[in-house]
C-alpha cells in the first residue's frame, strides 16, 4: 500500500530563488593578453661571452672558414637568435652583417676593436641597442642632428652650470687642431685622448642620465677625482660612415644614430685609481635594466633602455625647472 506524498505539489506564484552559485557568462570581445616578455638579455650576454671564447681560439687567419661555421651555428641558438631576430635587420641580416664585418676587419690604432674577438663582442652586444629602439627614427644627416628639436645644446647647459659631466668638442679649424696638439704635448694626461664631440647635442633623457651617473661617480670617489667624461653622444648616419672609412669600429645600425647611446671614458681613470669604481656602477645600472653596457676598451658604450625614458625625462624637467 502506497503512502500518499505530503508534497504540496506545484504552487502558484514566483519560483523560489536558487541557492546555487550563478554561472558567469563569458566576456564579450577578445581577451586581453599580458605583454609577452622580450628576449632574456642575461642569457644573451652569457651566450655572447661563451661564443667569444671560441672565437678567440680560432683567431688565426687560416681559421677563417672555421670561424664562419662557428658563427653560423652558434647564432642559431635560441638565446642569441631571439635578440638578433628582434633587430631591424632580422636574424639573417644581423648574421650576414657580422660575417661581413669579420671578413673586412683590419686592426688599427683608431678602432676600439683591438682584435677580432673584440669586434664580435662590440657588434653582438650593441644589437641590444637597436633591438630596444628598432622603431626610433635615425638621424641620417648632420643637418638633421643640428636641427632636431628633440636634442638640446650642451654648451647652453654647461654655461649655466647645469651639467655634472665634462666633454670637449672637436676643433673646427686647423688652428684649433694645432692648439689641441700642443696642449697634449705639454700636458699629455690632463684630459682623455679622444677626438671630442662633433655634435654638442643630446636628448634630454640622456642629459639627465649622465648627470645622475656623474653625481653617483663623484659621491663614490675621492675628492679631486675628475668628473665623468663623455667622449661621444648622438651621431648622424652620415658621420657614422665617415668614422667607418677612417677605420673606427662604428657599427651600423647604431644607437648613436638614434640619439640613445653615449660613450664614456674609462681607461683615463686608471691613473686616479677609480676605473673599477666607474665600471662597477655602470654594470650595476645594467643589472637594474636601465642601460646596455658594451666594453670597448678605452671607453664604454652605454645605451638607455626604453623603460627608463619617462623617469629620466621627468628628472630632466625637474632639474631644469621646467
Amino acid at each position: 500500500m502506497r503512502v500518499p506524498s505530503r508534497s504540496p505539489g506545484h504552487q502558484p506564484g514566483p519560483p523560489a530563488a536558487s541557492t546555487a552559485p550563478a554561472r558567469r557568462r563569458p566576456p564579450v570581445g577578445p581577451l586581453r593578453r599580458s605583454p609577452s616578455p622580450g628576449p632574456d638579455l642575461d642569457a644573451y650576454r652569457a651566450a655572447v661571452a661563451e661564443l667569444l671564447v671560441e672565437v678567440g681560439a680560432l683567431a688565426t687567419a687560416p681559421s677563417t672558414a672555421a670561424r664562419q661555421v662557428l658563427i653560423d651555428a652558434r647564432l642559431r641558438e635560441p638565446a642569441l637568435a631571439a635578440v638578433l631576430d628582434a633587430t631591424p635587420q632580422g636574424f639573417v641580416g644581423a648574421r650576414e652583417t657580422l660575417l661581413l664585418e669579420m671578413a673586412r676587419y683590419q686592426p688599427n690604432e683608431r678602432s676600439s676593436a683591438a682584435d677580432l674577438t673584440a669586434l664580435v663582442r662590440i657588434y653582438l652586444l650593441s644589437r641590444i641597442d637597436v633591438m630596444w629602439w628598432r622603431d626610433a627614427p635615425t638621424y641620417l644627416t648632420d643637418a638633421q642632428v643640428n636641427a632636431s628639436p628633440e636634442l638640446v645644446d650642451l654648451e647652453w647647459l654647461r654655461r649655466r652650470d647645469l651639467l655634472r659631466f665634462r666633454y670637449q668638442e672637436q676643433p673646427a679649424t686647423l688652428l684649433g687642431r694645432g692648439v689641441r696638439a700642443l696642449r697634449r704635448r705639454l700636458r699629455p694626461d690632463a684630459t682623455p685622448r679622444t677626438a671630442g664631440l662633433l655634435f654638442r647635442r643630446a636628448r634630454r633623457e640622456m642629459v639627465a642620465f649622465l648627470n645622475d651617473v656623474a653625481r653617483e661617480f663623484a659621491a663614490s670617489t675621492p675628492t679631486g677625482t675628475p668628473p665623468l667624461w663623455v667622449t661621444s653622444l648622438v651621431r648622424s648616419a652620415e658621420h657614422q660612415y665617415r668614422l667607418r672609412r677612417l677605420g673606427y669600429a662604428a657599427m651600423v645600425p647604431s644607437g648613436h644614430c638614434l640619439g640613445w647611446a653615449v660613450d664614456v671614458e674609462l681607461a683615463w681613470y686608471e691613473r686616479f685609481g677609480v676605473r673599477e669604481t666607474l665600471g662597477g656602477l655602470l654594470l650595476a645600472r645594467q643589472q637594474a635594466g636601465e642601460v646596455n653596457v658594451v666594453d670597448e676598451g678605452q671607453a664604454w658604450h652605454l645605451c638607455l633602455a626604453p623603460g627608463a625614458r619617462r623617469r629620466l625625462r621627468r628628472a630632466y624637467e625637474a632639474e631644469m625647472g621646467i
